[in-house]
């Protein structure tokens, strides 16, 4: 009896293990997936033209929630203004129409690749210009459909935004580009976009731009009020830093060297006429192609922007050292023709003077021999006028020497008028110039930070 019972044990526990696994076969998951789908999509059963109901299933508006998560921004234009981004796009709402069973929760989504067997919100982007998705190597979309109704659709696009900016402060400037997103058709009383509780916009780590950095990003609404309604839209403003170290490198330097440079006639001799203008060229040629070089890579615009008065200060004082020279050389010029009227004024005075003395002589020699000479008294009286005439000369030659005046004495050291320009142009223009370099930084970067 006990190896009977024995045997009757084991061979209950080898049914059971044979029909659980005899079921377990049965149970096609796939297969359980394609008779959902045509249980909740099946022909007269949902009509992808209806919206959803309202939260809870009442008669208000559908709820789509929105995330992003931004892959990449490969430019941002300042002649077209404009930039491009990639990004994941997704939204997500609750349709209970298509509420299924989970099979004690074996079945975690549904996945669809087509997008017109659901109802799909009328997003569009409002400041796009371009745009396209991708379909290497298959379609970059799913939707997921939840047990709960709930249905997730994801997207991988690529985008060309309008980002209207200021440019008075460039390069010193930040900029702010937004990404619009808003209902073509619904208003707000069928349709309701909302931001993602949580973090609705992310940002993939180490974002490279080749001029600029991302400081940060807004979310925001900016619901939108038409002739035909009210429609519900989503906005992220994107908050771009230029960087200033290639500017630096590539425009202020540059000019500055040019301006210094242009500092050098100067310091050459007033006779070399060919090293000063041939130099003094070169010099307003190369700062004039320099400005046309920045200004073909930015739009033209009404106002004055920071790097115009820069360049424009810098062609002004290359420009102003040309014409130093041409004052100096015309001065050169002036005073030798001064020089040689001069000296010729002095022959014609020293001429005169030996005529005069010559005729002194023959007139002293034809007077009479009888002629007697007064003798003037040795002492004066006190009324006497030329001892009153004496008496105050000494007492001018007395009074007590002025004061002498420090520059003229150190321009006297300089012969000629045009030495004299030289020297003071080598103390004026660079002085003038770092005064305008402490202004011009002191003012846009204070605006810069007054901006931020």
């Amino acid at each position: 009896m006990g190896s009977g019972h024995y045997f009757w044990a084991i061979f209950y526990f080898a049914s059971l293990c044979s029909a659980s696994l005899a079921n377990n076969a049965k149970i096609n998951f796939r297969e359980k997936e394609k008779k959902v789908l045509d249980q909740i999509l099946g022909a007269g059963k949902y009509d992808a033209r209806i919206r959803p109901s309202g939260i809870n299933g009442t008669d208000g508006p559908a709820v789509v929630r929105v995330n992003i998560f931004v892959r990449s921004i490969s430019k941002i234009d300042d002649v077209t203004m404009e930039y491009s981004v990639q990004l994941t796009f997704r939204e997500q709402w609750t349709d209970e129409r298509l509420k299924f069973d989970d099979i004690q929760g074996r079945l975690k989504y549904l996945t669809l690749t087509e997008a017109n067997r659901v109802w799909m919100p009328d997003l569009f982007f409002s400041n796009e210009k371009e745009g396209h998705f991708h379909n290497i190597i298959m379609p970059n979309v799913y939707i997921r459909i939840f047990p709960n109704g709930s249905v997730l659709y994801s997207i991988r696009i690529s985008l060309t935004l309008a980002c209207p900016m200021n440019l008075k402060l460039y390069p010193l400037d930040r900029q702010i580009c937004s990404l619009r997103m808003a209902s073509y058709g619904w208003t707000t009383n069928d349709l309701v976009f909302l931001w993602k509780e949580g973090d609705p916009v992310q940002v993939v780590k180490n974002l490279h731009l080749p001029r600029f950095t991302l400081e940060k990003f807004l979310t925001d609404y900016c619901n939108s009020k038409t002739n035909t309604g009210e429609y519900s839209c989503l906005k992220v403003d994107l908050l771009f830093k230029r960087e200033f170290s290639y500017y630096l490198i590539q425009i202020y330097i540059p000019c500055c060297m040019l301006v210094i440079v242009s500092w050098v006639s100067f310091w050459l001799d007033q006779g070399a006429v060919p090293a000063r203008v041939s130099l003094g060229v070169t010099t307003l040629l190369t700062m004039a192609t320099q400005t046309s070089g920045i200004n073909a890579s930015l739009p033209p615009v009404s106002y004055t922007k920071a790097i115009d008065v820069w360049t424009g200060v810098c062609l002004t004082f290359v420009f102003g050292a040309l014409l130093e020279f041409a004052l100096v050389n015309y001065a050169s010029r002036s005073g030798s023709n001064k020089s040689n009227m001069h000296k010729e004024n002095m022959k014609k005075k020293r001429r005169d003077l030996e005529q005069a003395s010559l005729d002194a002589a023959s007139d002293l020699l034809d007077t009479d021999s009888n002629a007697t000479f007064a003798m003037k008294p040795l002492v004066r009286h006190p009324g006497d006028p030329l001892a009153l005439e004496k008496r105050l000369q000494c007492e001018v030659h007395m009074q007590a020497p002025k004061r002498p005046n420090c520059c003229k004495t150190w321009l006297s050291k300089f012969p000629t008028r045009s030495k004299r320009i030289d020297v003071i142009s080598r103390i004026t223009f660079p002085l003038v110039f770092a005064l305008f370099n402490l202004v011009y930084w002191s003012t846009y970067l204070f605006r810069e930070e007054e901006d931020e």
